[in-house]
């Protein structure tokens, strides 16, 4: 793979789960009639004004592309370092953490990176896996780095295997020239050692060669509400997302959108594993113009992908600096973006059924006009 498409792929990756997150994250929570209700069936990042913005999904990823920069790669270097820079981001006052990272964080101040997670089959890892797939110089070297960024805040041996799927999978599809979910499925389901994914992944091979759309499948395994934040709901129904369409990178993150439950980590997931395979190209422009990330936007993204390609390209990380966090800038930007989200969850709180209503309302009256 030459140095551009290497390029491509990591910032492909990166800005996949970026966009992912920010186009689910007004829909987080939500039951798929619910979601559809409220924002209709063609999602894009509009949380509020017209533009997107990234949730913790986004955070994790980026902190564990900074911290393989500094630990040049290095195992116990790079848990060390990324364990200080989830208690810095911690300290900004992020929106919407979950309950496990929480405890994990905040024991991981009296306690070494090893000792820190807590018992949760919770998504967190996996979310911030798909990186690491790219960063990865082998296998065993993978690995080695999803048990290190998994055990500071998740001890549940179902998180860290649904993370290593997660970095599997994009590492499949950025190196693969055929990119056949297919192959990468009838690879990974023998390993699986929890029964649970293992059952999950068995039907994914058999929906994907009956042609059966995300949502069926969602439904075929009782989630017709949606994935919740369970590591063996949120991997198998983003991996599916991308294998029903590897190629077309919206349809991907639409999909996974649509499904309802926890959009923003099963989208961030979906596209980090889609980008990596499409690159960066092949997020819609629309999308990017959209995405108003702050203090680390796309230019900044962009930058720490390059830096990530040159530093992998030379299998040591030890000479590419990474770039600055922005930690003032971020807790400026969090106490801001918890604001927008109160307001936009105090909405939620109208009864399903008002809303129902005052839509079919509407499109009487818009009806009645016409004609």
């Amino acid at each position: 793979m030459n140095s551009d498409s290497y390029d491509a792929k990591i910032s492909g990756c990166i800005l996949g789960t970026a966009i992912g997150d920010a186009v689910g994250l007004k829909r987080e929570g939500l039951s798929r009639d619910k979601a559809i209700w409220m924002h209709g069936s063609e999602p894009s990042p509009d949380l509020i004004f017209g533009k997107g913005f990234c949730s913790d999904d986004t955070e994790h990823t980026v902190l564990v592309g900074v911290s393989y920069l500094k630990s040049g790669g290095n195992i116990e270097s790079f848990e060390s370092i990324f364990a200080k820079q989830l208690r810095k981001w911690l300290l900004t006052c992020p929106a919407g953490i979950g309950l496990g990272t929480l405890r994990s964080i905040l024991k991981s101040f009296f306690v070494g990176p090893k000792r820190s997670g807590s018992s949760s089959a919770g998504n967190g890892p996996a979310m911030r896996a798909g990186l690491i797939g790219l960063l990865a110089r082998d296998q065993q070297h993978l690995q080695k780095l999803i048990h290190a960024s998994t055990r500071i805040t998740h001890a549940d041996p179902r998180a860290e295997e649904g993370a290593l799927v997660v970095a599997k999978a994009a590492r499949f599809a950025a190196n693969e020239t055929d990119s056949n979910p297919i192959k990468f499925l009838e690879s990974i389901t023998p390993t699986l050692s929890g029964q649970e994914l293992r059952e999950h992944f068995t039907a994914i091979h058999e929906a994907l060669l009956a042609d059966m759309e995300p949502h069926e499948f969602a439904a075929s395994r009782g989630w017709e509400k949606g994935p919740t934040g369970y590591v063996n709901q949120t991997v198998p129904m983003a991996v599916y997302c991308w294998a029903h369409s590897p190629n077309d990178f919206k349809a991907v993150v639409t999909n996974a959108v649509l499904l309802g439950g926890d959009t923003d980590s099963v989208g961030a997931i979906a596209g980090s594993i889609a980008g990596s395979g499409c690159g960066a190209d092949s997020i819609p422009d629309t999308w990017m113009n959209q995405l108003a990330e702050w203090p680390r936007g796309t230019d900044w993204m962009l930058d720490l992908s390059h830096r990530l390609s040159v530093a992998t390209r030379n299998e040591s990380s030890a000479n590419e600096s990474a770039p600055s966090l922005r930690w003032g800038r971020t807790m400026v930007r969090n106490l801001i973006f918890g604001a927008v989200v109160i307001v936009i969850c105090l909405r939620r709180y109208v009864p399903f059924s008002t809303l129902r209503a005052n839509r079919s309302r509407s499109s009487a009256s818009e009806n009645k006009a016409t004609y």
